[in-house]
């Protein structure tokens, strides 16, 4: 690929601006059969928890129009195994490796910082920040300003590594979450996670997930991750990874035009595994039919609305 196509995220320099979403794409040695997996711009790898996590009782995938409901409940082999049997794989895949990191107390998100910290080949910190915060009385650590910030601040003071904060789309007002982040040394923003939504089974009339509600993703969700995108874009400094629906190349440039620097793609891959070799080459395409040197003259580029606009 061209130079067209690399990404400043800061300190960080990526090839080009398509990831994988955690969670869909696993530690990448399934789809590394399909495509080499260096072709990205990066991995970020399934979510992991302190200790092992057997995950939710099934049925833990439903299909919906458009999109799909999961609640497979953080489903992960713990940081010990992802650093002795994981990472020695993913460090040979000459792309970045974004390690995805959830917790349910303040105290486990620095732990598992701390244990990467001084392993090679990860590039940034993606934390999940929808989980429940188990001393808060369940409630998600995206829910609230004061809690997303406290947890930043957190993993700030055990790594020297890029953190991303993954935020939560069942928010009242995603501009002051992302403001909240990035006051408390956030070095970037992935948005959106999935909507939290359920189905139900007209045949056995119960909810059609065992773990009732699930999150949704897919097109479905991308205006609602394009919208949040755009508002985040006008309330922070920081780096957006944008995803939520993202199928084509012209969706990329959708998330790029309304303020990410880079993008991640997910439920697409179900649906088609070779998706981001048609993306990049399209992607490609449009950079060198519209004469434009870099990608990144495009980043937040819709937000340039004529003075009556």
């Amino acid at each position: 690929m061209h130079d067209r196509l690399t990404v400043k995220l800061n300190s960080l320099t990526l090839k080009n601006p398509l990831l994988t979403a955690s969670g869909t794409f696993g530690f990448a040695e399934e789809y590394s059969e399909l495509f080499n997996p260096a072709v990205l711009g990066g991995i970020v790898v399934k979510g992991l928890t302190l200790r092992p996590k057997a995950g939710n009782a099934p049925p833990r995938i439903v299909e919906t129009p458009a999109g799909l409901l999961n609640a497979i409940g953080l489903q992960n082999p713990g940081i010990e195994k992802f650093i002795t049997k994981e990472l020695p794989l993913l460090r040979k895949m000459e792309t970045a490796v974004i390690a995805n990191i959830a917790g349910s107390t303040q105290e486990e998100f620095a732990e598992m910082a701390k244990a990467l910290e001084t392993e090679a080949g990860i590039s940034a910190l993606e934390l999940n920040i929808s989980c429940p915060n188990v001393k808060k009385g369940g409630m998600a650590f995206g829910v609230l300003p004061e809690s997303a910030a406290a947890v930043t601040e957190t993993v700030k003071k055990h790594t020297t590594l890029p953190v991303w904060v993954k935020l939560s789309p069942n928010v009242t007002d995603i501009q002051e979450i992302a403001r909240a982040v990035e006051s408390a040394g956030a070095d970037g923003v992935s948005l959106i996670n999935t909507l939290l939504g359920m189905s139900i089974d007209i045949h056995k009339r119960r909810p059609a997930l065992g773990n009732v509600f699930g999150g949704l993703s897919g097109p479905a969700i991308r205006p609602v991750a394009v919208r949040m995108i755009w508002q985040v874009y006008k309330a922070v400094k920081i780096p957006i990874i944008g995803m939520g629906g993202i199928t084509t190349a012209r969706d990329v440039l959708e998330f790029i035009m309304a303020g990410a620097s880079a993008v991640a793609i997910g439920t697409g891959l179900f649906r088609d595994p070779l998706a981001p070799l048609t993306i990049l080459s399209d992607l490609e395409g449009y950079l060198v039919n519209e004469n434009i040197k870099n990608i990144q003259e495009l980043i937040g580029i819709a937000h340039n609305l004529p003075a009556n606009g």
